[in-house]
């Protein structure tokens, strides 16, 4: 999906931002992969509107690339940039514009189904990473799509998900045909939102490119089902399994 030709850039930070403990939890797990190591440069790959971007650089005391094909989300990173440390730049995974070994970890969040060539995004990660560093990759899996809180109120995106979310096992391939191996495949858990009253409002930010392909009648008819839910649950919290593979 090209979303400079979409509304999402402008509510994706509404829809997807979910406080500092989430980035906190994802900052730890990125430390427990790379130990003492030390992150001199970290591409964050897809980097959206930069929303680990900044975290990436405080927390590991980096300098940060964010690289994105999108110039309406990299303008919305761009808005709210305050750390010296991160820069944006526009790219794509399978033209990575930085020089052939020159960071210490990719990271993607939720950006690998995007790609259109994924084995060239593959080899061109190989291309830029110094030999034994991490490639984190951060992914919906088409194995755990019905287990995605939103899916059952919006049943139409189970075969667009089908369609372009990729398996553990395709994505393993990729990666070890580009010359990786892989090191570990983890499910983290994380809290998406306290209630699901909070969620609905979540996901009426027209933030989430599967929903963005449903008709309008489609993605009201989802609302209005997550609505009645969030009345019977009350405070219920709502939390969301992400499945995150390490590579070098």
């Amino acid at each position: 999906m090209d979303y400079d030709l979409t509304d999402i850039p402008v509510g994706y930070d509404r829809g997807r931002d979910h406080g500092p403990e989430l980035l906190q939890l994802w900052m730890n797990f990125i430390a427990s992969i790379v130990g003492n190591q030390r992150l001199n440069t970290i591409l964050d790959l897809g980097c959206g509107t930069g929303r680990f971007s900044e975290a990436l650089a405080a927390h590991f005391d980096s300098e940060v690339i964010g690289v994105d094909p999108s110039q309406k989300m990299l303008e919305q990173a761009q808005r709210k940039l305050r750390d010296s440390r991160v820069r944006y730049e526009r790219g794509c995974g399978e033209a990575i514009p930085l020089a052939n070994d020159s960071v210490d970890l990719v990271f993607m969040s939720m950006s690998f189904h995007h790609f259109t060539d994924h084995k060239l995004a593959a080899r061109e990660c190989r291309r830029v990473i110094r030999d034994d560093a991490p490639v984190i990759v951060r992914t919906g899996l088409r194995e755990r799509i019905r287990s995605y809180p939103y899916v059952e109120f919006f049943p139409e995106t189970v075969p667009i998900m089908e369609n372009i979310i990729p398996t553990a096992t395709f994505l393993r391939d990729v990666f070890e045909s580009a010359g990786f191996r892989t090191v570990s495949s983890d499910l983290v858990v994380q809290e998406i939102a306290a209630d699901y009253a909070t969620y609905v409002d979540k996901i009426s930010a027209g933030a989430d490119s599967v929903l963005a392909r449903l008709s309008p009648i489609e993605f009201q008819t989802g609302i209005e089902a997550m609505r009645a839910h969030a009345a019977r649950v009350a405070d219920k919290p709502v939390t969301e399994a992400i499945d995150v593979f390490v590579f070098r």
